[in-house]
């Protein structure tokens, strides 16, 4: 979609009665960008990017050069009717091993990495390194924390005794370290506020293949269970949770208008303090709650009772 098209999509869609669901290039892990249970049009900005340049400073801000994360699941094991739990380290580095090598053995030289360790290859490449190429429909539904402090060993035990059970067969949980440039950007400085203060964000996920009522509800059943074990070792008041690992269960809002408080229930897990600015922002630009989904931001109620809403 054209830039130019965006106002008359949504005058059409006001006029018609229907909401809207605004697509990026990526996704939402709930279907907020492509259903609803109320009449909709797709607005897709999928074109619509944005690259930070600081003339200045002769700097640009597209993304983190190194991305690491620890994959942790349930395996089995060689010997027959024994499992055990595999941990994965995953990374990708934006530029060649030259580059990257001095840096691995200046920051982390305990690490011992060497030429031979790192596979070169172009972007689109390193997509299917991570995502694979699983050519068969799966559902899933994920979970996310911040944890602050290690977790004990007998809190690593719990888990992995999570993970033996039946319905964590395709289970799987995704470390991803903070610390470093992060801990230097302010908690203001964008929406997302979790910041310094993170040893790492973790992922809970569970796939599964089967289409029946009953077996999504134990897989979603098992992921809860896992989320109740987890709460004595992350974080906590509020228990805060990544937006784009979007989570119905923390809470959502009425199906028309919602008040701050049940909209903060989960506004304060994903944005902290910055929540409140985000109702401030959405009461100036859309103070009558066209843009909505059961976790969108909502506008004040003091201006609905203003003007007789």
């Amino acid at each position: 979609m054209h830039e130019s098209q965006i106002q008359p999509v949504i005058y059409c869609a006001k006029e018609n009665g229907m909401q809207i669901r605004v697509r990026s290039g990526g996704h939402d892990y709930e279907g907020h960008s492509y259903a609803s249970k109320v009449p909709f049009v797709i607005l897709d900005l999928f074109n619509l990017r944005k690259i930070s340049v600081d003339a200045e400073n002769k700097t640009a801000w597209v993304q983190a050069d190194l991305f690491i994360r620890i994959l942790i699941r349930r395996v089995n094991s060689s010997e027959d009717t024994k499992r055990t739990i595999q941990a994965t380290f995953q990374s990708l580095f934006l530029g060649g091993v030259n580059r990257l090598l001095p840096l691995m053995q200046q920051s982390f030289p305990e690490l011992g990495l060497q030429r031979e360790d790192c596979t070169e290859m172009s972007w689109i490449e390193s997509i299917l390194y991570f995502a694979g190429t699983q050519p068969n429909v799966r559902y899933f539904k994920a979970k996310s924390d911040y944890v602050q402090k290690p977790i004990s060993k007998n809190g690593l035990e719990g888990i992995w005794k999570l993970f033996f059970e039946e319905e964590a067969e395709k289970d799987e949980m995704i470390l991803s370290p903070y610390g470093g440039r992060m801990d230097g950007i302010s908690e203001s400085a964008i929406p997302i506020p979790h910041r310094a203060g993170n040893l790492y964000k973790i992922q809970h996920l569970v796939y599964w293949e089967d289409e029946e009522v009953e077996a999504t509800q134990n897989y979603i059943n098992w992921i809860r269970k896992l989320f109740r074990y987890m709460a004595p070792y992350v974080s906590g008041f509020p228990r805060a949770a990544y937006i784009n690992y979007r989570d119905l269960d923390i809470g959502v809002n009425n199906n028309g208008n919602t008040s701050y408080a049940q909209a903060s229930v989960w506004g304060i897990k994903y944005f902290k303090n910055n929540f409140n600015r985000l109702v401030q922002v959405k009461t100036k630009v859309d103070p009558t709650n066209f843009f909505r989904n059961e976790q969108s931001i909502p506008p004040l109620n003091s201006w609905w009772n203003k003007n007789g809403k």
